[in-house]
């Protein structure tokens, strides 16, 4: 069982404990993972297998209410990192935050000045080359020098990494005329026990792992960013074994869903829902359901490889572990295979931080989002105060004080459009025109829109003085951008036209 609870003076076995660090300021232990929506058993969903999991829950507090800041990987990513939204950063689609902002803190780099070892593996940032804000890791993680003289992509890249036989493995390519392109979305499939070591998620964890056993005379701060469960869906054969696939249970669809939400986002929607019905077309909806739970599981499974580090180091008792998802994904409701979203798909994320004398087994309710990770661990270990963020911390949630609940601000990718969301409602505004306004008490799944129903005039409203009175123009567009290669294996962007960047906080 993990064992978080007790303080850093507690007496403990492990021979490198007496002098394992010079300071009592808790450690760091940021677990990520991509695409993972709210099926887990942490969040009431009893169908995925989570052990570990669970076993995180039961040793700290769980946001069961917690949203994601952005509605993809690369605006979401910067503002976890960052504790500023999109609206304060322009970082709204795959904007690079560091090139536009220079002198920015991220969250990691203000744990380095605060006298923190800092050590980064996998996709903490957007997955693609360049994107890893390099300053302030004393380490970051590369598989192979390959990866890493190509700017440390993090996706799935490379031909060293194993893939399932047959390959392409799932029916939506195999039963189609489909060609897969890179991102090899829909595709799923089981890897055989000999290629698992090879597997990225399984290299990444394993570095992790390591550096948990070593001797550490300073605070560290460790962020392991796991691709799955992203598409492909790959994930070794036991956690396919672990699905009865007749016994699968998929979202339940409503056939009117997209009738009462304004255009062009049912335009849209109806356009995606042309997957679905190629998966039920060829009857692979089950498979598809099972290739997600199963690599929800895999990454289960590298939890638990983590834990079972952590409870063996000289560290256990004065370690906060952070586990979070950048954001949710559908799985064919209102159509949707995948995000992109203002809806609860895609926004509502598992949010789970415990350890260091936290509440063990706490559930909390009150509306929270990512975005308050880095106020939050400031707070937690007394880093200086850096720019101010769009963020709050959640330490009096954490510690048990009652909070009244709280309108949460989401902005879109596209600039102008954006959700508010709370305990009780959602409303969505979309800058071409049309809203959207949901009970979610009456109608969790978000099924009716209710704008029509000018009672909700004064909720909605009140709603909205959440909402930023400006929203920042885009920063740079990384079209306009080119990655340079410096000595040593680090990088900068340049602008294409030798242009400079003219933003500021």
């Amino acid at each position: 069982m993990l064992f978080l609870g007790c303080s850093s003076s507690s007496k403990t076995k492990n021979p490198f404990k007496a002098d394992a660090q010079s300071t009592e300021k808790p450690n760091i232990i940021i677990f990520a993972v991509d695409d993972m929506n709210d099926f887990i058993n942490p969040l009431g969903y009893n169908q995925a297998i989570t052990p570990n999991m669970d076993r995180l829950a039961a040793a700290g507090v769980t946001f069961t209410n917690a949203h994601a800041p952005a509605s993809y990987c690369a605006p979401s990513r910067t503002a976890i990192w960052t504790g500023l939204q999109s609206t304060s950063t322009g970082c709204y689609t795959t904007e690079v935050y560091f090139y536009d902002f220079p002198n920015l803190v991220p969250m990691h780099e203000s744990f380095q000045q605060a006298g923190y070892k800092t050590y980064g593996a996998g996709k903490l940032f957007h997955h693609r080359a360049g994107y890893i804000d390099l300053d302030g890791w004393n380490e970051y993680y590369a598989r192979n020098e390959e990866i890493r003289n190509i700017g440390f992509e993090t996706g799935y890249h490379g031909d060293d990494l194993p893939r399932p036989t047959p390959y392409p493995y799932s029916p939506y390519y195999t039963k189609t005329n489909k060609e897969m392109t890179g991102g090899k979305f829909l595709e799923f499939g089981p890897i055989t026990e000999k290629d698992v070591p090879n597997m990225m998620g399984v290299k990444r964890t394993k570095w992790i792992c390591d550096l948990l056993a070593k001797k550490h005379e300073t605070p560290f701060f460790l962020g392991l960013g796991l691709y799955t469960p992203h598409f492909p869906n790959y994930a070794p054969q036991k956690y396919f074994d672990m699905y009865d696939l007749d016994k699968i249970q998929v979202p339940e669809l409503f056939k009117d869903d997209l009738n009462d939400i304004p255009e062009p986002m049912k335009s849209k929607m109806t356009n995606r829902s042309k997957i679905q019905k190629t998966l039920d077309e060829i009857g692979a909806t089950k498979e598809a359901v099972r290739g997600y739970l199963a690599a929800v599981s895999y990454a289960d499974g590298l939890l638990g490889e983590v834990l079972d580090a952590l409870e063996k180091s000289a560290y256990n008792d004065n370690t906060i572990v952070v586990f979070w998802s950048d954001q949710g994904y559908h799985l064919g409701e209102k159509g949707n295979w995948g995000k992109h979203t203002l809806w609860s798909e895609t926004s509502r994320v598992p949010f789970i931080i415990a350890g260091n004398n936290l509440p063990k087994g706490k559930r909390v309710d009150t509306t929270v989002g990512l975005i308050d990770i880095y106020p939050t661990l400031s707070e937690l270990c007394n880093l200086p105060k850096q720019h101010n963020m769009d963020g709050e911390s959640i330490v009096p949630l954490l510690t048990g004080k009652v909070e009244k609940d709280r309108d949460l601000f989401i902005p879109y990718h596209e600039r102008g459009s954006y959700s508010v969301i709370n305990s009780n409602y959602r409303y969505i505004y979309y800058k071409e025109g049309g809203e959207e306004f949901y009970n979610r008490k009456e109608d969790y799944g978000e099924h009716y829109n209710l704008i029509n129903d000018e009672k909700n005039r004064v909720i909605i409203n009140e709603m909205k003085k959440a909402v930023p009175k400006e929203f920042r123009k885009a920063a740079t567009s990384k079209n306009s951008l080119k990655l340079v290669f410096d000595d040593g294996g680090t990088y900068h962007w340049e602008s294409k036209k030798g242009e400079k960047p003219q933003m500021t906080l």
